[in-house]
This record gives structure tokens, C-alpha cells and sequence, in this order.
């Protein structure tokens, strides 16, 4: 595919003796754009009025689009969306839609591949004593999509759980906690991070499950602070976001809405825990997980 694109650039720069870009039909370019990623179709888009026209089709971009694109325009104020074309569609769908409780769970397509991802806030979730200020507190920050995350100091029965209802379409997907060991600050424009709550995570591993409506289950224990200081990675637990994998189901066709239930817990109150925040879960297709690792 690479050497097509750089075949299509020297043509267009008139290098060859090959019939011109202009002598290529609209039709022929859409159909060649069916086999492209949207980037790859909005960088010849440059190229010449034919590409141009091509880029916007809507055959296109229909074709980039999942099957079950309009539920996503559902979550939406129908002004949003009308007589918009599908690129235009694609590329207000690629940014976050609320979805269930407004600022609490967001969907979106990945920009490359169109395939839906879902990411849902810690304020949409169960926590044990989250209303309690002696255990939990609710911190403001940049870094998390969701601008808030949950902190814990100190607790006996760690336990956090949530649930989620979704036509997904059909694909493999991974279900991921996003944490984060030690309270991080910002002071004079430093990010640094504090530790002083952060014991209990190295005596017992968090385990960590996820459930489907239609049976299918996983489950996965990590310490969440093993060493203290180093993962197998070796990558410093502490101080940083991690993703801890809960696991993958698997969504066909004939399932038109996917319950799925997660939880973390550890509860074992022979010692208490703390020092840890609790950002969100993500459910990401695994093609897409695996790139990006």
C-alpha cells in the first residue's frame, strides 16, 4: 500500500509519463478508497479535484463507518448531526459522545479504523465508602479524560464495581482499569506525587472480573504495588497511570446489546490499603489494544 501512495505522489507531481490523475475517474478513486484508512483518504484528498471529490463521498465513508453508527447519533441532539454528510459524521463521532449520565461513560471511533471505544468515569461506578471523606476523596485533574478521579487514603474492604449497557458491534474486546498508585500534584508547573497513603497493595493482589449477559466471564489478581517499586515491564508501579487487563469477550452479530459487569476488589480486612486513584475503565477493541502496546 505504501508504494501505491507513492506512486499516486509522483504522478501528481508529473514525474512520470503515465497517464495524468485527471484521467482517473471519480468511481475509480471511491473504489480504491474503500481499501484505505481515513487518514491515508484525507491525505490524497490533496492531490487533484477527482481525489478531492472521491474523499468525500459518502459511499466512502459509509463504508467507514460501523454498522451501528446511529445509535452513537442517537446519544445526540438531532441538530448535531442533521444534513451532515458521512465524512462529516465520521469525524463528529471520532470525539467523545456522552453516553449514559451525560459526563460519566463516552464512546467514540477510532480515527484510523472507525471501531467504537467506550470509557467509563469512576463517578459512574459503585464504590465501597465512597461517600465517606475519612477513605474517599474526589481530586480535579487534567489527567483524566473525565477531569475528576477517585482517591482513596485509607480502607479495610476495597471494593469497586460497575456495569454498562451497549450495542456493541461485533469484534473482540478488551475490558482495562486505569489506576494510578500515590496522590499526584501540580506545583509551579511540575508535575509530583505523594506516597504518604500508599501501603497494603504489596501484602495481597486486587482481583479484578468481568461478566457478559450471555455468559462469558474473566478474572486476573495483580499486586498492585509488588516490589514497591518495579512491574515485569519494568516499569515503575508508582506514580504512573497503569491499565490493568481484566480480560476480553467476544461480540457477534446476532447480539444487538452487550450487558457487561466488572468489579475490583480486595477484602481482606486483616490489613487496610490506601494511597491509590481510581480514574476509569476502558473497553477497547483488542486489535486496537495490541497496537497501541
Amino acid at each position: 500500500m505504501g508504494a501505491f501512495l507513492s506512486y499516486l505522489a509522483e504522478v501528481a507531481n508529473g514525474s512520470t509519463n503515465d497517464p495524468g490523475l485527471g484521467d482517473i475517474p471519480e468511481s475509480c478513486v471511491a473504489c480504491v478508497f474503500l481499501y484505505l484508512t481515513p487518514p491515508q483518504i484525507c491525505n490524497l484528498a490533496r492531490l487533484n479535484r477527482a481525489f478531492r471529490g472521491a474523499a468525500s463521498s459518502d459511499s466512502v465513508w459509509q463504508s467507514k463507518l460501523p454498522s451501528n453508527y446511529q445509535d452513537l447519533l442517537d446519544l445526540l441532539p438531532p441538530q448535531r448531526y442533521q444534513n451532515l454528510s458521512k465524512k462529516d459524521i465520521y469525524a463528529l463521532l471520532s470525539r467523545p459522545v456522552p453516553f449514559d449520565d451525560g459526563n460519566k461513560v463516552e464512546v467514540w471511533l477510532d480515527r484510523i479504523t472507525g471501531k467504537i471505544c467506550m470509557s467509563i468515569s469512576a463517578k459512574a461506578m459503585s464504590i465501597t465508602g465512597i461517600d465517606d471523606r475519612r477513605y474517599w476523596n474526589w481530586i480535579s485533574t487534567e489527567e483524566s479524560r473525565f477531569n475528576v478521579v477517585a482517591y482513596l487514603q485509607q480502607i479495610w474492604w476495597f471494593e469497586v464495581d460497575g456495569m454498562v449497557k451497549f450495542p456493541f458491534p461485533a469484534d473482540i474486546y478488551t475490558l482495562t482499569f486505569r489506576l494510578h498508585l500515590g496522590r499526584f500534584y501540580k506545583r509551579l508547573g511540575r508535575r509530583g506525587c505523594s506516597f504518604e497513603h500508599t501501603h497494603g497493595w504489596d501484602v495481597k493482589p486486587v482481583r479484578f472480573e468481568m461478566s457478559t449477559s450471555d455468559g462469558q466471564q474473566a478474572t486476573h489478581e495483580f499486586c498492585l504495588d509488588e516490589n514497591r517499586f518495579i512491574d515485569v515491564s519494568e516499569h515503575h508501579k508508582r506514580g504512573c497511570w497503569i491499565e490493568y487487563k481484566v480480560g476480553e469477550f467476544f461480540v457477534n452479530e446476532s447480539v444487538s446489546t452487550t450487558e457487561i459487569r466488572f468489579s475490583m476488589k480486595q477484602i481482606d480486612c486483616t490489613h487496610s490499603k490506601g494511597g491509590v486513584c481510581v480514574d476509569s475503565v476502558f473497553i477497547v477493541p483488542s486489535n486496537l489494544k495490541e497496537r497501541k502496546t
